[in-house]
C-alpha cells in the first residue's frame, strides 16, 4: 500500500522522570522577538518588498515587539538593503533591538557586521545544523566535526564585533533542528559557544531552541528544553529562546509548554506564516496568556489593523477561523451557543471579571463589535434572533415571541439559504408583527372605570372613515375584545400579553405583544405606541385582524360609522 504508517517510527521520549514544567503556571510574558521579516518572508511564494518590510516593521514596532528579526542580509541583497536602510534612515526605536540571521561561515558573518554598521543595538544570530539525519546524511561529518563548525563561528562572531565597539551587541547561537538533535550533543554545542563567548563575563547571549521540523508532541518538546536548561553551563547568565514550527500543528501549544519548562524567549510571526505548515503564531500565544490574565506587554487591541498589514504584505488571506484574529471566530450561528452569550451579556455588569460562555474573551479587546458575535442562519434559535433585535433595535421580546418568531426567521434562512443580517430581521418581524392594516389603526380611545369595571369607548380605522367601537370588562383589553365581540362576533381569548417600556423618560416608546386565540386560530401581534395602552390596544386590534381580514367588515348600520 502507498499509504503505509509502518515506514514510520516514533519519536523516542526524554527519559527524565524528574520533570517539573507539569506544574509550572505561566505569570508573566516570555520576552518576544518577531522574524516575520525573515523566517516569515522566505517563507513567501513572492518575498516581500522595500514597503510591504517597512510597513510591516512599523506595525511591529507599534505592537510593542522589542526585538524584531529583519533578515539574512548576508545571503540576500535585498535583505542587506533593507537592514541598511533602517540604520541609516534612523527607523530603528532606541528600545528595540533589530536580529540578523547568519550561517557559522567566515565570509557570511563578515558581510553581516557590514550590513549592522551603525546600528545601536543588534542581535547577530548565528546557526548551523545539529541533527543526527543532517550530520550523517548531509554534512558527512561527525560530532566533533560539527562542534568546530559552532565553535569557530562563535569565535568570529565575538572577534569581529570587536571592531564595532559602538555597537551594542547581543550575540546568540541556534543548534538547528534542535529537536532532531541526542540531547547530550546539543548540550556539547551549545557549551563550545557558550566557553567562547563567556556570557558570565556579561557578554549577552541568547541560546535558542528550535524545533526547525517540530517533530513530537508538545510536552516531548518541553522534556528537551527542560534537560537543555538543566546541563548546559552557564544557566543564569543566559536568555533561553525558543523556535518551534507548526509541522503537527502544535507550534503555540510546544512554545506555551517551553516556557513552563524554563525558556524565557519565544520567537514566532504575526499569524504564524512561515515554511511548511508554518511558524509559531505570535499572536495565538500572547492572546492565550491574556485571556489568562496574564499581561502579554504587546497591544493587540487593533486586531483588524493587524490582520490587514500581515495580509497585505504576505499577500496571504487570514483564515476566517485563525484564533482571535479570524473573522468568524466570535461568532455563533447555533442557536444555543447564542442565547447561552445574550443570557450572560445581560447579566455583566462593568467590572465584572469576564466570564461569558462561548466567548472566551471580550471581543470589544481586539476592537470587534459586538454586532460580529451573534448572526443568524437556519441553524439559529430564538435567543439569537432576540439578541439582534435588543442589540440593533432596542426591542425585546418575550420569551413565547421569541420562539414563534425564530420559526419565522428560520423559514427565511432555509429559503434564502445563507445568513440573514440584522435588516432582514427587523423587516421580518414589521411585516409579520407590527405591520398595521389602514382599516384596523388606532384612532382614539377612552377609557372610564368605575364600581363594575372599565368601559372602552375606541375609535378605529382608516383616515377618511372609522368606527367606534364600546365595550366593557374588568380591564382595558378584556373591555375592548368585549367590543369587538359585540360588533363582530369574533371570540377572543388572550393567550400571552406583555409590554414594555423602551428608553427612559416621560416620551419613550412602548412595545406590546399579544397572542389571542380569535375563533380558534392563534394569532400574534405586536406594536409600538408613546404609551403601553395605546401599544396594547394595537397590539390587539392588529392581532383581531389576522382573523377578521386586514379590511373592516361591512357595517350593517351606516349610522354607526363616525367619521375621522
Amino acid at each position: 500500500m502507498a499509504f503505509d504508517h509502518r515506514k514510520y517510527a516514533p519519536f523516542k521520549p526524554v527519559a527524565k522522570k524528574d520533570r517539573r514544567w507539569p506544574d509550572a503556571v505561566i505569570e508573566k510574558a516570555p520576552t518576544w522577538c518577531a522574524v516575520d521579516l525573515r523566517d516569515g518572508n522566505q517563507s513567501l511564494i513572492k518575498p516581500m518588498s522595500v514597503a510591504q518590510k517597512q510597513r510591516l516593521f512599523d506595525l511591529l514596532v507599534k505592537l510593542g515587539f522589542k526585538e524584531i528579526e529583519i533578515g539574512f542580509p548576508a545571503a540576500s541583497q535585498p535583505d542587506f538593503d533593507f537592514c541598511r536602510k533602517l540604520i541609516e534612515e534612523n527607523r530603528i526605536p532606541d528600545d528595540v533591538t533589530i536580529q540578523v540571521l547568519t550561517q557559522a561561515r567566515a565570509e557570511l558573518i563578515e558581510r553581516t557586521y557590514e550590513a549592522l554598521d551603525g546600528a545601536k543595538k543588534a542581535i547577530v544570530h548565528v546557526y548551523n545544523s545539529t541533527s543526527t539525519v543532517q550530520r550523517e546524511q548531509v554534512f558527512g561529518l561527525d560530532r566533533e566535526g560539527i562542534c568546530d563548525i559552532a565553535r569557530n563561528g562563535a569565535t568570529l562572531v565575538k572577534e569581529i564585533a570587536s571592531r564595532y565597539p559602538d555597537t551594542e551587541w547581543t550575540f546568540q547561537y541556534s543548534p538547528e533542528s534542535f529537536t532532531g538533535t541526542e540531547l547530550d550533543f546539543a548540550a556539547d554545542v551549545i557549551d563550545a559557544v557558550t566557553g567562547v563567548w563567556r556570557p558570565d563575563q556579561g557578554q549577552p547571549v541568547i541560546i535558542n531552541l528550535p524545533a526547525t521540523v517540530e517533530m513530537s508532541t508538545p510536552n516531548v518538546f518541553a522534556d528537551q528544553v527542560e534537560w537543555i536548561c538543566e546541563k548546559i553551563q552557564y544557566r543564569d547568565a543566559l536568555s533561553i529562546s525558543v523556535h518551534t514550527h507548526n509541522d503537527r500543528g502544535c507550534g503555540v501549544a510546544a512554545a506555551e509548554l517551553a516556557v513552563m519548562a524554563g525558556a524565557d524567549r519565544v520567537e514566532g510571526t504575526l499569524m504564524g506564516n512561515g515554511e511548511r505548515t508554518g511558524n509559531m503564531d505570535l499572536v495565538t500565544m500572547a492572546m492565550n496568556l491574556y485571556s489568562q490574565g496574564v499581561d502579554p506587554e504587546l497591544d493587540l487591541s487593533g486586531m483588524a489593523e493587524i490582520t490587514e498589514v500581515v495580509e497585505a504584505c504576505t499577500e496571504i488571506s487570514t483564515h476566517p477561523r485563525h484564533p482571535y484574529a479570524g473573522e468568524l471566530v466570535f461568532t455563533a450561528f447555533s442557536g444555543s451557543h447564542q442565547d447561552a452569550i445574550r443570557k450572560c451579556l445581560a447579566r455583566r455588569k462593568d467590572g465584572d471579571v469576564w466570564n461569558v460562555a462561548y466567548l472566551p474573551i471580550d471581543p470589544s479587546d481586539l476592537g470587534r463589535r459586538y454586532e460580529e458575535v451573534v448572526r443568524i442562519n437556519s441553524q439559529s434559535g430564538k435567543g439569537g434572533v432576540a439578541y439582534v433585535l435588543e442589540r440593533d433595535y432596542d426591542i425585546s421580546l418575550p420569551r413565547w415571541l421569541q420562539i414563534e418568531f425564530s420559526k419565522v426567521v428560520q423559514s427565511e434562512a432555509e429559503t434564502n439559504g445563507g445568513e440573514i443580517d440584522s435588516h432582514t430581521i427587523h423587516h421580518l418581524f414589521e411585516e409579520r408583527y407590527l405591520k398595521v392594516a389602514k382599516d384596523w389603526t388606532l384612532r382614539t380611545y377612552n377609557l372610564h372605570r368605575d364600581d363594575d369595571g372599565v368601559r372602552a369607548d375606541v375609535v378605529v380605522g382608516a383616515d377618511d372613515t372609522s368606527v367606534t367601537l364600546e365595550g366593557r370588562g374588568l380591564g382595558a383589553v378584556e373591555a375592548v375584545s368585549d367590543a369587538l365581540t359585540r360588533r363582530f362576533g369574533v371570540s377572543i381569548a388572550v393567550e400571552a400579553y406583555d409590554e414594555f417600556a423602551l428608553g427612559e423618560g416621560t416620551k419613550a416608546n412602548a412595545l406590546a405583544c399579544i397572542r389571542l386565540n380569535a375563533n380558534g386560530r392563534l394569532c400574534s401581534a405586536a406594536a409600538l405606541a408613546e404609551d403601553t395602552t395605546s401599544a396594547t390596544l394595537q397590539a390587539l386590534f392588529s392581532a383581531v385582524a389576522q382573523e377578521v381580514g386586514e379590511q373592516m367588515p361591512e357595517i350593517m348600520d351606516s349610522s354607526e360609522s363616525v367619521s375621522a
